[in-house]
């Protein structure tokens, strides 16, 4: 498992109120790493935020750690 998917796993089951429904997938592309992100109907809420500003804040730190690891990653949230 890559660092940038267990990064994602952790900050999410830490937000959410129903931590084992959290899935998270990563799709290797040629150039990008898709994270896919599943969370309970529920939680959808916790991790999106107001106005997407914790999608937002969670998408920085993925951008982050990748520029660390010379990859190019996008997040995406998955209903």
């Amino acid at each position: 498992m890559s660092e940038l998917k267990d990064l994602i796993t952790i900050i999410s089951k830490a937000l959410v109120d129903m931590p084992q429904a959290v899935d998270v997938n990563e799709v290797e592309g040629e150039q990008t790493t898709v994270i896919e992100l599943k969370v309970d109907k529920t939680d959808l809420g916790k991790v999106i935020g107001k106005q997407g500003r914790t999608a937002r804040a969670l998408r920085t730190i993925l951008n982050a750690a990748s520029t660390k690891l010379r990859k190019r990653s996008v997040l995406e949230i998955i209903e």
